[in-house]
């Protein structure tokens, strides 16, 4: 997989001039990659949207081309501002993907609004408390979505503008198709600072509250160049876009964005076959989808013989991704395509990759010994570091605190992509981020705490271990998850395993739960767990690991449908075991 220097030379005119990390005294606005691309290739889509289908049972496609995207995001901008939506205004978009979700999201980076993104499956309760603290001035959203904020209260203090994307009804406000109606001539983006705060994303909440990270447009601006960098894409790449968040560089990527008839919410859900409908169609060259869409797709694609002969590379991230996932669906790509791994959070992003070439050439075998997973080594543009563990806030950097290559500790990163702090969460914001200022210069540079636990091999690679607040304290010493997981994951009639501890901290119970293939549901347990206990007799890390339960399917988190959600795991293995 090659880029010629002709594709980045036509990426790096002006846009990558101003938006370049390394240019900190640049204006800077991810906006403007848009007004660069609608010049370079009007014509060209940027996006097409499932629009249902006809009376044969055919999809419908609804399109915007890059030139069209850029004037109806202008005409949208200029209508916020008669709005009363202008430079600094927090406001809640609540779109699902769609070519309004482009045009709002674009309009409102170029008026300089703050754009307050959460997941609509974290539950009532954490949605309402996450708006409360957001303290948002507008909200955008769908029926269903102002009629949930009108009857559940949410951000009713704040709230003074707003836009329906659809019918409105009895809350008033403009709508998304009034604003288009605005003048036609081009909106100039404001000339936002590189630390001018540009969004507020909301973590998923999988592993506890969610919490927003403050994106500024120094960090979209740094996140487009190094996903550039990193994954080579070429000048006439279409991205199949599964999630939203990574759909939202497609455009200022110039890549055309396919967004496939499936609800983003529940990508675990998906149905196979629309997806390769929509590969086929449109020739896309480039996918990114959650662990459990990916294996949902590879599954589909070996039970069908379907080859996806376009694809030129796969992105998948939100959780670790099996060895198997990865050889199935690898197996209906043309041969060396590959499926990246991406390694990062939605406070700091990207941080590493690795291709499943290397996983299933190299790697995969010392992570069914137990060794982790490996994650690659961190993009050239930012900075890893495996500190002692520890659940103390650290005020100030220093290397004493970086342990030795091999030991496991928790993963540190610092660079243009690393968020700076939480919105009204200071006291999260203190326990995440060390301060430093190795340059000398007084800059105040940051370092965010992933949260994770890891570790560097000799070749400089990184290993995800887990998360931190998953580690198991027995009285023999901590257990790290994946590393255990590895060890009983490569059982035929497994489908996936999870480590979970019952009792008190420093002596814990390990248990590991057990999910079973879908074919293999009615397997002997008690064979099963003899066979397990064989395999973990092989290494140290699981020798003591005596207990063992079934479960018929673990609690996914709401973004990707593939991270466990371990804290209700180890409360129903509790309830088990009494």
């Amino acid at each position: 997989m090659t880029t010629s220097p002709a594709t980045h030379d036509s990426h790096t005119n002006d846009a990558d001039h101003a938006l370049s990390p390394e240019a900190d005294s640049s204006p800077v606005n991810v906006a403007l990659h848009l007004a660069v691309m609608a010049r370079r290739k009007p014509d060209i889509d940027a996006v097409v949207c499932s629009d249902g289908r006809d009376g044969d049972g055919c999809a419908r496609w609804k399109r915007m081309t890059f030139a069209e995207l850029e004037a109806e995001s202008d005409r949208i901008a200029h209508g916020l501002v008669r709005l009363g939506i202008a430079r600094g205004t927090r406001t809640v978009l609540m779109v699902p993907p769609s070519v309004e979700f482009f045009t709002l999201t674009f309009a409102l980076f170029k008026i300089g609004a703050v754009i307050v993104m959460v997941d609509p499956g974290m539950g009532r309760r954490n949605l309402s408390k996450c708006l409360a603290e957001a303290e948002p001035e507008a909200f955008i959203g769908i029926p269903l979505a102002h009629a949930a904020r009108v009857v559940l209260g949410w951000a009713r203090p704040t709230v003074r503008v707003k836009v329906t994307v659809g019918r409105r009804l009895f809350w008033g406000g403009a709508t998304a198709a009034e604003l288009a109606r605005g003048p036609a001539h081009a909106y100039p983006a404001v000339d936002a600072a590189r630390d001018e705060t540009a969004a507020i994303l909301f973590t998923s909440g999988s592993t506890g509250v969610p919490k927003g990270a403050v994106y500024t447009h120094g960090i979209f601006a740094a996140q487009v160049q190094y996903l550039r960098r990193q994954f080579e894409f070429g000048d006439d790449e279409v991205d199949l876009a599964t999630f939203p968040l990574f759909a939202l560089f497609d455009p200022a990527l110039g890549m055309t964005a396919v967004i496939p008839d499936m609800d983003a919410s529940r990508p675990g859900q998906a149905d196979p076959a629309k997806l390769i409908e929509s590969i086929r169609a449109h020739g896309v060259t480039q996918m990114f989808g959650s662990p459990a869409l990916i294996d949902r797709l590879g599954r589909y694609c070996e039970t069908e013989g379907i080859e996806l002969a376009t694809l030129r590379r796969a992105l998948s991230a939100g959780a670790p991704v099996r060895p198997d996932i990865l050889e199935r669906f690898a197996g209906a790509l043309n041969p060396g395509v590959p499926v990246f791994t991406p390694y990062g959070a939605t406070e700091a992003l990207p941080v590493s990759a690795m291709p499943s070439t290397e996983i299933l050439g190299e790697t995969r075998h010392e992570t069914a010994a137990g060794g982790g997973n490996c994650v690659g080594v961190p993009i050239e543009q930012v900075q890893v570091s495996i500190i002692r563990v520890t659940e103390e806030a650290i005020d100030q950097w220093s290397d004493d605190l970086v342990l030795a290559p091999g030991e496991i500790g928790e993963i540190v990163v610092k660079g243009a992509v690393v968020t700076r702090e939480y919105y009204n969460r200071p006291e999260q914001t203190r326990l995440a981020k060390i301060h430093s200022d190795e340059s000398g210069e007084g800059r105040g540079d940051i370092r965010h705490r992933m949260g994770d636990l890891g570790r560097f091999d000799e070749r400089g690679r990184l290993w995800f271990c887990g998360r931190k607040s998953h580690r198991v304290q027995t009285s023999a010493g901590p257990l790290y998850t994946i590393p255990c997981e590895g060890v009983f994951n490569v059982h035929p009639k497994v489908l996936r395993t999870a480590l979970v501890g019952a009792g008190p901290s420093g002596s814990e119970t390990p248990i590991i739960c057990v999910e079973l293939e879908a074919a293999d549901s009615g397997a002997d347990h008690k064979q099963v767990i003899a066979e397990l206990r064989e395999l973990g007799a092989k290494y140290p890390h699981t020798r003591g690991i005596e207990t063992f339960l079934f479960h018929s399917g673990f609690p996914v988190d709401v973004r990707h449908n593939a991270k466990i959600v371990r804290e209700k795991l180890r409360a129903w293995a509790e309830r088990r075991l009494r």
